[in-house]
């Protein structure tokens, strides 16, 4: 695995693809939103394969099969095979299969990406409890109220009760709508009880499931959700990439707390993969990151002032260091900060 770095303050002098040798790309926010590209994304993801960095594509989103992922991918222009996607509901499917016996029904709260994975391992995806042994929840736009009902009777009457996923919103091209761990929350919230297990980011089956697969000695995460894929590399001790193309937006970075900052931040897939990550400095309680500067004034965080000017990019990382440095900032005075760099 390569070194886990401070987060943004270390960068690197050579681009991510020179560093790595596989990148898990997340896909909502990051390769697409919606049925369309993330400008910019099939050509960062065909530049970085030239150079040597071999794209896998891992998701938190249970609603498809892979094969059917890879499809919409190679549409895009991002040439895809069944075999370079990994997703929660084959993690989560493998969790249950270890659970249960062969051919046990599972109830599933979700769609066609977790019946897929429940049946290649054996098992037999239902949409009832009566005759079920576990229950499998995964994110599905076609979920309805009947099939959380179910849910909600199995997970009252004990059976096992494993998610793919808790995020808790997914980004489409309308605007941030509510995600597997919205759905969650119903069951939850009517029945008392928590899922057993999660198996996607930011748990580790999943990235122990891309890691195995991919034979990725060192791997770099690339993902546009703190909580999920910045998280989750934390967690599993590899550097990640934050693109401001989804979820995550300025604000948040400066905002991150421990265990939600990664190690690299940049406004979209190519110059996140092809481009040099400049570090930030720090002395004399001033923190420099190109041609900006940041002060945090003698009552800590949230007197912090910028001077200087240049990429705003380098400016979010000054400011975000530096925030990180001192006491918390507030919502309103993360705003202003980020405002003063030209985000």
């Amino acid at each position: 695995m390569a070194a886990l770095l401070a987060p943004l303050s270390a960068g690197t002098p050579q681009p991510l693809v020179a560093r790595h040798d596989v990148a898990l790309l997340d896909l909502d926010g990051v390769l697409y939103i919606g049925p369309d590209a993330v400008p910019g994304a099939p050509q960062a993801v065909a530049a970085a394969a030239r150079a040597g960095l071999r794209p896998a594509f891992v998701t938190n989103n249970a609603s498809r099969t892979p094969a059917s992922v890879a499809a919409h991918l190679t549409e895009l222009g991002i040439p895809s095979e069944e075999s370079d996607v990994v997703t929660s509901a084959q993690a989560v499917a493998t969790l249950v299969s270890q659970q249960v016996p062969a051919a046990s029904a599972v109830l599933v709260v979700g769609g066609d990406g977790l019946r897929a994975a429940l049946t290649e391992r054996g098992l037999r995806p239902t949409a009832t409890a009566e005759d079920a042994v576990a229950v499998v929840q995964g994110f599905s736009p076609d979920v309805s109220w009947t099939l959380l009902a179910e849910g909600a009777y199995a997970v009252t009457a004990g059976l096992p009760w494993l998610a793919s996923n808790l995020d808790a919103t997914i980004p489409t091209p309308r605007g941030i709508a509510p995600g597997n761990g919205a759905l969650v929350q119903v069951i939850a919230g009517a029945t008392g009880r928590r899922p057993d297990a999660v198996a996607g980011k930011p748990e580790m089956p999943l990235h122990e499931e891309s890691v195995r697969r991919t034979g990725a000695r060192a791997p770099v995460v690339v993902g546009d959700r703190l909580d999920t894929d910045i998280e989750g590399a934390n967690n599993a001790g590899v550097p990640s990439l934050l693109v401001l193309t989804g979820v995550a937006g300025p604000v948040d970075l400066v905002l991150a707390g421990n265990g939600l900052r990664p190690t690299y931040v940049s406004n979209d897939l190519g110059d996140g993969l092809l481009e040099p990550h400049p570090g930030v400095d720090e002395q004399d309680g001033i923190w420099s990151c190109g041609g900006w500067q940041v002060r945090r004034g003698t009552d800590g965080a949230g007197d912090l002032q910028v001077m200087g000017g240049g990429s705003p990019l380098d400016g979010l990382r000054a400011v975000s260091v530096a925030a990180w440095a001192g006491r918390p900032v507030s919502r309103e005075e993360a705003a202003r900060l980020v405002a003063a760099v030209g985000l």
